[in-house]
């Protein structure tokens, strides 16, 4: 009964050790083996079987990215003003055994490295220079911790900025100096706007006068022409009315000389109709006669012939 009661302690404490001598490594994870204290591998996600009381996990590193969040530190820029920086930094474990053995705790050494190296960089700016240079700070920080880290197997993937709080004076001074500026861009643009509203307004202004002086140049041109048109027309009637007039007096200046061929009549009547001829062409307006000076000079002698007519008729 006895020897039953002692193989069932040492069968417990066999499945004991054999439970305990198997480890689950979880993805994401590493773990650090030791054997009789000394490096002996690095345990990979899955299952390992270790020897009881000679292996030994010195520690559990992950080799996810990690984040560290650095508390706001004081620092002291080139022109002697305290500002409050906080930064936070992306990093990676590539190689855990110089995580665990190059270095006692490296996210101590990775938070120290950058608030040192920040201030050293800080101190060297001044307010300005700080406030509008935070990706040249960061790229300066993650060069140079990331070189001090690759000791430890660590890769710096990014250093931030979070806040950079000057005091609260300096805050009231530059939110001042903003407004200040911002009234300064405020008035810029409603000068360059009252200026482009002026210029354009004047171009309007031109454009209206030359297209009224075009449109009262056309208005002319074709008044003028209208006028010399009709006046063209005009003159076209009375020369049309003036040849017709003639044409009709021709005519009848030609049948009165064949009345009196026909006739027979002598050379004082043809006289006598020529002087009534001449007489009716004188009595309308339209007409204007031009005698040579011994046209007017016989008139005499046709007036003489034509009393003795009338005398002889009677």
């Amino acid at each position: 009964m006895e020897w039953i009661i002692v193989f069932a302690v040492l069968a417990i404490l066999i499945l004991i050790i054999i439970l305990t001598s198997i480890k689950v490594v979880n993805t994401g994870m590493v773990y650090i083996l030791e054997r009789f204290g000394q490096f002996y591998k690095v345990l990979e996600p899955g299952w390992h079987v270790m020897l009881p009381f000679v292996d030994y996990v010195r520690a559990r590193i992950s080799m996810k990215q990690q984040i560290l969040d650095i508390q706001p530190q004081t620092v002291i820029t080139k022109d002697n003003v305290n500002i409050s920086v906080d930064n936070v930094i992306f990093y990676q474990v590539l190689n855990p055994k110089d995580a665990v053995y190059n270095i006692e705790n490296y996210v101590s050494g990775i938070m120290y490295s950058t608030i040192t190296n920040m201030r050293n960089i800080i101190g060297d700016m001044t307010l300005d220079e700080v406030l509008a240079g935070r990706d040249k700070i960061n790229m300066k920080l993650l060069n140079i911790v990331d070189a001090i880290t690759d000791a430890y197997g660590i890769k710096i993937l990014s250093v931030e900025i979070k806040n950079i709080l000057p005091p609260a004076e300096i805050q009231n001074a530059m939110e001042k100096q903003m407004k200040a500026e911002r009234e300064k861009r405020a008035a810029i643009l409603i000068a360059e706007g009252d200026r482009e509203s002026s210029i354009a307004r004047a171009e309007g202004e031109k454009r209206s006068n030359i297209l009224r002086a075009e449109a009262e140049k056309e208005s002319n041109i074709r008044i003028a022409e209208g006028l010399k048109e009709s006046q063209l027309l005009e003159a076209e009637g009375k020369a049309k009315a003036i040849e017709a007039i003639s044409n009709a007096e021709a005519e009848a200046i030609r049948k009165v000389n064949a009345s009196i061929i026909e006739s027979g009549t002598d050379a004082r009547v043809i006289a006598l109709k020529q002087v009534e001829a001449m007489k009716e062409m004188a009595n309308n307006p339209a007409n204007k006669l031009i005698l040579p000076m011994e046209t007017l000079n016989s008139l005499g002698s046709i007036a003489a012939v034509a009393d003795i007519l009338g005398e002889k008729r009677k």
